[in-house]
């Protein structure tokens, strides 16, 4: 899917089922490869990242089957510890595999992942805490080798709470000897279930939600299944086409808790939330108010929702502004925006919006995964047609972000 187009101004209305997570089942499939045997994963999305996660797993060795949202991953025979250098091309995170396969096949052949267009992701607190485990690391040109005969365990520091620091981390500690603890450990919902999975294969990790993991080596893991949760980002991006297009919507198969930040925002700024154990009500009449928000690490609110919430604002009433303090592009988005009617003024990490509304439809250009996902909830609130380009983009997190909103009343399709 190339284009999307949606004709603005229709209200939502009804029930959705969330996909599953894609920020945890990525690292799943990735600590898969430090079992020799078969892991089965439930409720996996069917999108880009996880294709291309595939793609790498088959690549080195890996069998893979993925029936509906059931992925069977055996790993009994991995052969390869280099990933070609399309697929980090193709997707960053698959930097995550460096940690299993240092701890499956004492080497790791990586490149540096390159630029991104939400800002720099600087991989040196990946690097130095495999360098803590015991790993030694030479550059050769564009590539990173890294070897270790044998993962040791050791204190890990983070300065900031790295979410791909901190999952590398947990799975080159798992199999190592001895026991590692990390401090200033990333704190967010993905990292929670990746060691839950661990455990669940195995691994003995404790301090579960907290900034401090203690790691205990085990010498293998054992064959397992999981259910992964609903996406929180997908759920928050639904959230704010509600709070765009106006209407009521039940969305199903998340834990709200894990949307709290975005929750207590969307409230702010005039839609009424409702949580369930495991759904989301989320009821907007009239224009959404603009707010102040700061992007923090969990439990704060989340830099993946800046973009969809900037939307919201652009189309709502008053003025707001944000700062973003987590990548320092991410407010590329709001050049497109503008070409929608938004009136949004860019102040290096500051973005001051005066809400518009309605926006007007116009040829847009979806430049990241996020960034297209608000221009699609730009366009719910824009008066004509909105085409958006440059669609592969949104593919990478969103199973069927048209078939989704379509089925709550939104006149939105996709095409080649």
């Amino acid at each position: 899917m190339s284009v999307i187009q949606v004709q603005g101004l229709r209200s939502l209305k009804g029930e959705i089922k969330i996909q599953g997570s894609k920020n945890a089942v990525l690292p799943m499939m990735a600590a898969a490869v430090l079992h020799r045997g078969t892991t089965v994963i439930r409720n996996v999305p069917r999108i880009q990242d996880v294709f291309c996660m595939l793609g790498i797993l088959k690549r080195i060795g890996c069998k893979c089957q993925l029936d509906g949202h059931t992925l069977i991953i055996d790993a009994e025979v991995v052969k390869e510890s280099e990933i070609p250098k399309e697929f980090i091309k193709s997707m960053r995170s698959s930097i995550i595999l460096s940690g299993p396969l240092l701890g499956r096949l004492g080497s790791a052949v990586t490149s540096f992942p390159g630029g991104c267009s939400i800002g720099e992701r600087p991989i040196n607190l990946h690097l130095s805490a495999l360098r803590s485990l015991g790993a030694v690391i030479e550059e050769l040109g564009d590539k990173l080798i890294a070897t270790a005969p044998k993962l040791k365990g050791a204190s890990i520091f983070f300065p900031f709470p790295s979410v791909g620091a901190t999952e590398n981390a947990l799975m080159a500690a798992v199999c190592a000897s001895g026991t590692t603890v990390i401090q200033g450990a990333a704190k967010e919902p993905e990292i929670m279930t990746l060691c839950e999975f661990l455990n669940n294969m195995g691994a003995r990790i404790d301090g579960i939600g907290t900034s401090s993991l203690a790691i205990t080596g085990v010498p293998k893991l054992h064959d397992s299944e999981f259910t992964v949760a609903g996406d929180r980002i997908v759920a928050g991006t639904y959230l704010t086409a509600v709070m765009a297009a106006e209407g009521s919507v039940l969305m199903e198969g998340i834990r709200p808790d894990h949307l709290t930040a975005a929750c207590l925002l969307a409230e702010r700024m005039g839609a009424e939330i409702i949580s369930y154990e495991n759904q989301l009500k989320v009821t907007m009449s009239g224009r959404p108010d603009c707010a102040d928000v700061i992007t923090e690490p969990y439990p704060g609110f989340p830099t993946d929702l800046q973009s969809q919430f900037m939307a919201v604002m652009a189309s709502g009433k008053g003025s707001g502004w944000m700062e973003e303090t987590i990548f320092e592009g991410r407010f590329g988005t709001a050049k497109e925006l503008q070409k929608l009617g938004a009136d949004i003024i860019i102040e290096g990490k500051h973005a001051v919006i005066h809400g518009t509304h309605p926006l007007h439809g116009s040829k847009v250009i979806a430049t990241d995964l996020r960034g297209g996902a608000a221009l699609v909830v730009a366009g719910l609130a824009s008066e004509g047609m909105t085409v958006i380009h440059e669609c592969h983009h949104i593919e990478r997190g969103y199973e069927d972000i048209c078939r989704d909103l379509s089925s709550l009343g939104a006149a939105i399709r996709g095409m080649e």
